[in-house]
C-alpha cells in the first residue's frame, strides 16, 4: 500500500532524529503509557435502535391499554404510539394494518387472561369456590386500580361485533370457549368435593358465568364500582352451590343443565 506523506511532514521531525515509527496520528489521544485511547464523542449518546420484536411487543402492550378503554372501533393509531416513542412508520413495519394489529392485541389479551385464570383456578390451597371468590375479588381490585376506565377487551369487542372485521368474531368465540373450559374444570372439581351438585352441568354453568360476568364488568365501568362484580358472583354462587343444610344430591336444582338453561 502506498504511504501518504503530507508536505508538512518534515516539520514534525526534531533535531534529535525522531523516526516515523514514533509519530502519533493527529486526532487520536494517547495515555501516559503511550496506549491509544478513543477521543470522547461530543453531544448526546446515540440512541439504541429498538429490536423489531421489542417494538412489536411495546405496541401490543400499548394497544391493550387503549383497547380495554375504548374498544377497537374508536381506537386510533396515534393513541397507541403516543406513550411509547415509536414513529408511525414503525407501527406499519410491524403490522400491515389496524386489523392485523387488533387481532394481535386480542390474541395477546386472550393468552394473558387465560394465565390469570390459571393463577386462581388451579390454586389447590383453596376450595374450587374459594378460587372463584379470589378471582372475582382480584378483578374488582384491578378495575379500581385504573379508576374503572378499563374493562374486559373481549366484552368491549362483543359490543362491536356487527361492525368488526370478519376475523374477529371467530377469535372471540375461541377465547370465550377457552375461558369457559377453565371455569368448567374448576366446577368439576367443585362437584368432586361436594360444593356443586352431581347433576349440574359444569360446561353449561361456565357458559352462563361468562355471559353474566361480561355484563357485570360493563356495569362496573358505568357505575365506577366493583359492586356489580360482587353482586353477580354472590347471586350465581348462591344458586348453584350446595349449602351445608342440603344433601349432596338435591332435586331439581336451578340452572343445572345446558338443556334447561338454553
Amino acid at each position: 500500500m502506498r504511504a501518504f506523506f503530507s508536505p508538512l511532514l518534515p516539520c514534525l521531525f526534531s533535531p534529535s532524529g525522531v523516526g516515523l515509527s514514533q509519530l502519533k496520528p493527529i486526532g487520536l489521544n494517547y495515555g501516559c503509557d503511550n496506549t491509544l485511547t478513543q477521543k470522547p464523542r461530543r453531544g448526546r449518546p446515540p440512541q439504541k435502535a429498538r429490536d423489531f420484536t421489542d417494538t412489536r411487543q411495546a405496541l401490543i402492550r400499548s394497544g391493550l391499554e387503549v383497547l380495554t378503554e375504548t374498544g377497537y372501533l374508536a381506537a386510533g393509531i396515534d393513541a397507541v404510539i403516543k406513550n411509547i416513542a415509536v414513529p408511525k412508520g414503525s407501527f406499519y413495519h410491524c403490522f400491515k394494518s389496524k386489523e392485523a394489529f387488533g387481532m394481535a392485541v386480542l390474541e395477546a389479551y386472550g393468552a394473558f387472561f387465560a394465565h390469570k385464570l390459571d393463577t386462581f383456578l388451579l390454586d389447590t390451597s383453596r376450595t374450587p369456590f374459594q378460587r372463584l371468590d379470589a378471582f372475582v375479588h382480584h378483578a374488582g381490585e384491578g378495575m379500581a386500580k385504573y379508576d374503572f376506565r378499563r374493562g374486559c377487551l373481549v366484552g368491549n369487542l362483543l359490543q362491536e361485533t356487527p361492525l368488526l372485521p370478519d376475523a374477529f368474531p371467530e377469535q372471540l368465540k375461541t377465547i370465550l370457549s377457552d375461558w369457559e373450559c377453565r371455569v368448567a374444570a374448576c366446577l368439576r372439581e367443585a362437584q368432586a368435593c361436594g360444593e356443586l351438585p352431581q347433576q349440574a352441568s359444569p360446561e353449561a354453568l361456565a357458559s352462563l358465568f361468562w355471559s353474566g360476568w361480561e355484563g357485570a364488568v360493563m356495569r362496573a365501568k358505568l357505575f365506577r364500582s366493583a359492586e356489580p362484580l360482587d353482586h353477580f358472583w354472590a347471586f350465581f354462587r348462591q344458586h348453584i352451590q350446595i349449602t351445608p343444610a342440603e344433601p349432596a344430591l338435591r332435586r331439581n336444582p336451578p340452572l343445572m343443565t345446558r338443556k334447561t338453561q338454553l
